[in-house]
Parts: structure tokens; C-alpha cells; sequence
């Protein structure tokens, strides 16, 4: 299709929140020209087509935090959309199991930030747990969340694509960005001379937002997200099954998902990847890439931030699925084997790093100024989030403009 090269808004990567962002820019400036370029030849081909499904209901966050808030109402907003626009919608809930006396304490502090956070949580007893989930683990006591659902992330981008393109925004895909040049975008299919950019790139926001002089301090860091699928005559749950997590890092642990169209699944991992894009084998592999993520990856081994050295090495061990269904084995009173054979379509979590601190970056980051806006960190649980964040993200730009 044909797109006006100098739109009002040009926005970079069609994911979710690219395209989020663009339905909240024609809701609040009705009359501009809105274009969204993506390099792949269709939107959500990565992390938003990828995702493990789940609508988060925001209780693992400090209440200090942009996910907190967001989290909580983007469950609801999308719980909304979906039974609105009649998509595949499971209302699933969650189980959050303790293995453990140990992880008791855990489960307390979860409770804490869902109260603190106002969002509905209940703190239930071996006994009741194993009425939601009789095949669950669990050690005395378990956190029931029964607003988290699931949904079909393809089928949800497809539905808001389609709202943009019947309001008449324009998106035109294999177009990669390649650099700025003055006020001009140069892309693989042409330039473009924006009124104002938005960077949503994902993978590579870091990368683009060095050229509009943003992102100083940050790195993309990539992390590999496996899923295991159980036989459809093997286990079936009724509901998810999540670990009490490590809240010094942003991941959740291994955990089974039950997914919109009620099959299950173990996953994602957290594997530290290699290259930017690497899913599976050597495909689009980058020589430049795996020696700044290898570089970084050593640093953060030596200095074990966050329990960084653990993680990798346990992760690791997760390309093997023999020992990937004994990890999420321990969430459930017996697990078959032979029940999970198939591997799932892999995604790449798009962490951001400070590379001068070399901590990970727990909550949403994002820059800009009057010319251009970078969303630097759209890390899970960006997908739940992507409504209000979007809101929240066109408020801050109408500032920078008015400013």
C-alpha cells in the first residue's frame, strides 16, 4: 500500500504497543496523519505474537511501579475488549503455588502488593487449592487470582490492527529503519520526513533511540522464552500454575499455562540469548550483536547481579525437556513425561539493561523530547499493559509537545 511520507506521527514497530499507541493518538489528535512502519512482512511477529497469553492482574509489583497500576487496569481493559469484540477469551485465574515453608513468605508479600495495589487476590489453604486444581502442589497455602485470563495474542493483534486500518491509519510492513539523517528517517523503503517520531521497535528501540540521542546508559539484553506443550490426550489443568517468583529479577519462573483455547503448557524460560533475534538455531544470526550481548552476559556472570550466575546456568539446563518437565514438575502432585513432546513457537523478551550499573530494569522505561519518543523497556507484562500504557504514553507526548 502507499503511505504519505510526511506524516504527523511515524511510529516504529507494529506490536502491541506501536499499535495501541496509534489508536490513543487518533483518539486524541482525530485529525493527523498517523503512518506505522514494521520490518517484518506483518504486525505482532515477535513478542506480541509470542507471549505466553496470560492478562497479568498486577499483583507482582511494588506499588511504586508504572506495571502495578497498568497491570491491574489492562487486565480489566482487555477482558473488556475481548468479550466486546467477541475474542477467545479463557477466565482461567491463577493459582500461585508455595513448594515450600520457605516460599510462605513469599506468598505473604504477594498478598501485601496486591492489597496495596487494590487488586483482588486471595490467600487460600492447601485444601481449597487442590479444589481449584487438584493436580497443583501445594505446601499449606496457595494465592488464587481470579482475574487473570488468557487470551490468543495473534487474534488480539489482528482485531486492533484491524481498528486501525478502518479509522485510516496507515501501516506499511517490510520497512526496516535504518538511520536519521537530519529531520529525515531513511528507511528500506525510502524516507520519510515525520512531524513527530515514535519508537517502538522492541528488540531494537535501543538501537534507534541512540540515534535521536536517547538510551546513553541502556542495552537491549534478549532473553529466550521456551514453551512445552502437553499431548492433547496428555495433562490437562484447569487453571494456571505459577512458583512464588524471585522478585530480585523481572522473570516469573517456569509455570504451566493454560491457554485460551484450554491446552497446556510449560513456560516461557528466560534463557539468555545469543543475538537479538536468535529463536532457533543459527537463523538470523548476528556476529555484532552476539559480541556486545556475550560481553555483557560476562559481566553480569562475574558480577552476579541479581543472582544473575544462577540464573543463567538454570536456564540453561531448560533447552532440554526432560529437564524442563521436572522444573515445572514440582508445581504439580505428578507429571508424565511422556505427556509434552512439542515444542511451541519460541519469543525473545526484549529486557533492557543498564550497562552502567548492570541491573536490569525492572519497570517500563521510556525518553523523548519534543522531536521523537523511545520506549525503551516493554517488558512483560507490556501485552497486559498495552492499553492504559498507550494512554499514558500519548499523554506524555502531547506534553513534549505543548512544552
Amino acid at each position: 500500500m502507499t503511505i504519505d511520507k510526511r506524516p504527523d506521527f511515524l511510529i516504529i514497530g507494529a506490536g502491541i504497543v506501536g499499535l495501541t499507541i496509534a489508536l490513543e493518538l487518533h483518539n486524541q489528535f482525530p485529525d493527523t496523519k498517523i503512518a506505522i512502519i514494521e520490518k517484518e512482512m506483518q504486525p505482532g511477529m515477535h513478542s506480541s505474537g509470542r507471549n505466553s497469553g496470560v492478562l497479568h492482574a498486577g499483583f507482582y509489583y511494588t506499588a511504586d511501579s508504572l506495571k502495578a497500576r497498568l497491570c491491574r487496569d489492562g487486565n480489566f481493559a482487555w477482558r473488556h475488549y475481548c468479550e466486546e469484540n467477541n475474542l477467545t477469551l479463557n477466565h482461567c485465574g491463577k493459582l500461585v503455588v508455595a513448594r515450600n515453608e520457605e516460599e510462605l513468605n513469599g506468598l505473604d508479600e504477594l498478598a501485601r502488593r496486591a492489597e496495596v495495589n487494590n487488586v483482588e487476590l486471595k490467600m487460600i489453604s492447601a485444601a481449597e487449592s487442590a479444589e481449584i486444581e487438584p493436580q497443583a502442589y501445594t505446601y499449606e497455602r496457595a494465592l488464587w487470582s481470579p482475574t487473570t485470563a488468557t487470551v490468543n495474542p495473534k487474534e488480539v493483534v489482528n482485531s486492533v490492527l484491524n481498528k486501525i486500518m478502518s479509522k485510516g491509519i496507515s501501516i506499511l510492513n517490510d520497512t526496516a529503519y535504518i538511520k536519521r539523517s537530519g529531520d529525515e528517517v531513511i528507511t528500506s523503503n525510502g524516507k520519510f520526513a515525520p512531524g513527530y517520531l515514535i519508537n517502538t521497535a522492541g528488540l531494537y528501540a535501543d538501537k534507534v533511540a541512540v540515534d535521536f540521542g536517547f538510551s546513553k546508559n541502556y542495552k537491549i539484553l534478549p532473553f529466550k522464552g521456551l514453551y512445552l506443550y502437553a499431548n492433547d490426550t496428555g495433562l490437562k489443568l484447569k487453571t494456571n500454575v505459577y512458583p512464588v517468583p524471585d522478585l530480585r529479577n523481572p522473570f516469573l519462573g517456569v509455570h504451566f499455562t493454560v491457554t485460551a483455547e484450554n491446552k497446556t503448557k510449560i513456560g516461557p524460560t528466560a534463557i539468555p540469548a545469543f543475538w537479538r533475534e536468535n529463536y532457533t538455531g543459527w537463523n538470523k544470526f548476528n556476529l555484532e550483536e552476539l559480541v556486545d550481548i556475550v560481553g555483557i552476559d560476562a559481566s553480569l556472570f562475574l558480577a552476579n547481579n541479581f543472582g544473575f550466575r544462577k540464573l543463567a546456568f538454570k536456564e540453561m539446563q531448560k533447552y532440554s525437556k526432560k529437564k524442563l518437565v521436572q522444573l515445572a514438575g514440582t508445581l504439580l502432585n505428578s507429571i508424565n513425561q511422556n505427556d509434552f513432546k512439542k515444542w511451541g513457537e519460541p519469543g525473545i523478551r526484549a529486557q533492557l539493561i543498564n550497562v552502567k550499573t548492570k541491573e536490569l530494569e525492572m519497570d517500563f522505561k521510556y525518553e523523548g523530547d519534543d522531536k521523537s519518543f523511545h520506549v525503551l523497556n516493554a517488558v512483560s507484562p507490556a501485552f497486559t499493559c498495552a492499553l492504559p500504557f498507550s494512554e499514558l504514553l500519548v499523554s506524555e507526548i502531547k506534553e513534549k509537545l505543548n512544552g
